[in-house]
């Protein structure tokens, strides 16, 4: 056996599952953790600028990988309140983060110290587990639940607190003894597969909907594989997009009110089979229940069983792990096509592919300011297959995911149930700093980018280069839109006379000259020409000088995104692709 620290036995245990990166902020509470860090080493750091910039650094660095656990690490106090925003984030999403907290000592804590609040009160509704450990014996042993309850079931964030003088007292320990606790993940059995398919084969009009799920069973490829056995067409939600590979012939458009195709939401609408694979029938997606449901049949795959009936009752629910029962899927499937008995759903498909070439929304305008669709037009045809894209919330995030295009898992890393803004910048460098390899491509409104701006001195100093796209209208575009049904435009705009930066012709905040006081480099744009010369540049950029660079696009204040209250009564703002040309980089062209 070995003495040492309870906090140097803390940090063995995350070397021994798999840590090899934190992000956080040093203080007096958590220092202990710290000296633990220099002195067992094997645990890279970054240091934040902000506390719940941490938080979301852990959280990219989680969705990178398969397998991937983010750390964020804060003092007392503070610290912690400050990260329940990543915490309800990682939550939302199904992330699993761990966050440490400092804590005044054990005798103090009942005397309202300084800085001492009960922060596991405080985040219990916002994660899977949490703990204020309170006997150093336990430490290394918190820290083995903690991993266990991030990675089994429905994976979440879980925070756990130290008190100073738990983190310094001395315990044995023997860290060639530990070993991680196996998971706990349900599976599928046959005769629920079997169920299943048989429901899928009476249809004629069946449809996969693949949710974040998949992504988090690391199943994207058996997801893929199930749909092409069987000649489903597949419709991924939000969370659930770059399972199937938007160029995919059996890939037929994300369907809801907001980021949705126009193709999709009209499959949907023709389906009368609906199975959903680690997806939650979140209210973007779905709408109203009773447009999203009639006249269809629903079979729910989850891996938590409380989510089987939560939004709607399925006529057939299973609880478990995606990848599980897809393997299932599969197996059952192949024995029922060697026995000739999957139906050939190849007319099916071919009218979800008319669809799918025809419902576009038109892209290519030359207005000056620029309109927001030729942005991601000019995206597509610049940034190739192998992008990733970090988006949080707003209008920015919602015409992405109608214009842009994903082929991988991973590959679109979104905020998407909590939807915080400020996330997109420390989430790119969380992405950046999983994946030095992958080329990171973040999207952000001018609001978005400037809650947690000061997060792009991370970049410079650790060296994590990734492009930033801001679209800039000086205004709080999704808000500005919502309250037309007020019939107001009240508090939402970012607009003045910036007298240091008179070119921005009341456009407010110089975005170039803050991002270049904090070390990164920055390009302005005030025409659609501009716009593919410019993240030409930054790709150069990048690759050189190795900080964010960002590529601000001026565009016209006032520009209405596609969206409505059910999906089949989305509201077509602007004109719609009649030709080819009209959207020259849809997935599918018109002509």
């Amino acid at each position: 056996m070995s003495k040492m620290r309870a906090i140097e036995a803390a940090v063995l245990v995350m070397r021994r599952e798999g840590v090899d990166t934190a992000f956080g902020i040093p203080g007096a509470a958590i220092n202990p953790l710290y000296s633990a860090l220099q002195k067992v080493g094997g645990i890279d750091h970054v240091l934040a600028r902000h506390v719940e910039g941490a938080s979301h650094m852990a959280e990219g660095y989680t969705r990178t990988k398969a397998g991937n656990i983010g750390v964020c690490i804060g003092t007392s106090g503070p610290a912690g309140t400050d990260m329940v925003t990543g915490l309800y984030s990682a939550w939302a999403d199904s992330i699993p983060i761990l966050c440490i907290t400092g804590q005044a000592p054990r005798a103090r804590m009942h005397k309202e110290d300084f800085q001492a609040v009960d922060i596991t009160s405080i985040v219990k509704p916002v994660t899977k587990w949490a703990t204020m450990v309170m006997e150093p014996g336990q430490v290394p042993y918190a820290f083995q639940k903690a991993f266990y309850e991030m990675r089994s079931g429905r994976p979440g964030p879980v925070l756990i607190d130290l008190p100073f003088d738990v983190q310094m007292a001395e315990i044995e320990f023997d860290i060639d003894a530990y070993q991680p606790l196996p998971l706990a993940k349900p599976r599928a059995t046959r005769i629920q597969v079997e169920k299943a398919l048989a429901l899928l084969d009476q249809a004629e009009r069946p449809l996969l909907v693949s949710g974040g799920g998949v992504i988090n069973a690391d199943a994207s490829e058996l997801l893929v594989e199930f749909a092409e056995l069987t000649g489903i067409p597949v419709i991924p939600t939000l969370m659930g997009w770059g399972t199937i590979p938007d160029d995919h012939p059996q890939m037929v458009g994300m369907v809801g009110l907001q980021t949705s195709h126009r193709y999709g939401n009209a499959t949907m609408l023709k389906s009368d089979v609906v199975l959903g694979i680690g997806n939650r029938w979140a209210n973007r997606h779905t709408g109203s229940v009773e447009v999203y449901t009639e006249g269809r049949t629903f079979i729910h795959v989850d891996i938590e069983p409380t989510q089987i009936g939560r939004v709607f009752t399925p006529d057939l629910g299973i609880v478990s792990d995606a990848g599980s029962a897809l393997t299932m899927f599969i197996e059952v499937a192949r024995e029922w096509k060697a026995a000739g008995k999957l139906k050939d759903r190849s007319a099916w498909l071919n009218d979800c592919q008319q669809r799918k070439a025809t419902l576009h929304r038109k892209t290519h305008f030359d207005n000056v300011p620029v309109k927001p669709q030729r942005v991601y037009e000019e995206m597509n045809q610049v940034f190739g297959k192998d992008t990733c894209y970090v988006s949080t919330i707003g209008l920015s995030q919602i015409a992405g995911a109608q214009f842009l295009h994903v082929y991988k898992p991973r590959h679109w890393i979104n905020c998407g149930q909590a939807g915080p803004l400020g996330w997109t910048i420390p989430a790119a460098l969380g992405v950046v700093k999983a994946d030095p390899s992958r080329k990171v491509v973040a999207l952000s409104g001018d609001y978005d980018f400037q809650f947690m701006i000061e997060e792009l001195a991370v970049g410079a100093q650790f060296k994590l280069p990734y492009i930033h796209v801001v679209v800039n209208n000086s205004y709080l575009g999704l808000i500005r839109q919502a309250q037309r049904g007020f019939e107001m435009d009240y508090c939402v705009q970012l607009s003045f006379d910036n007298l240091n930066a008179p070119e921005l012709n009341g456009y407010g905040v110089d975005h170039v000259a803050v991002a270049e006081g904090l070390g990164c480099k920055a390009l302005r744009v005030f025409e659609p020409s501009q716009i593919a010369p410019a993240l030409r540049r930054a790709e150069e950029m990048i690759e050189e000088l190795k900080v964010p660079v960002i590529v601000e696009i001026i565009l016209e204040r006032v520009t209405n995104i596609s969206m409505g209250t059910e999906i089949n009564a989305v509201n077509e703002f602007e004109d719609l692709a009649l030709v080819g040309n009209d959207a020259p980089t849809a997935i599918s062209l018109l002509d």
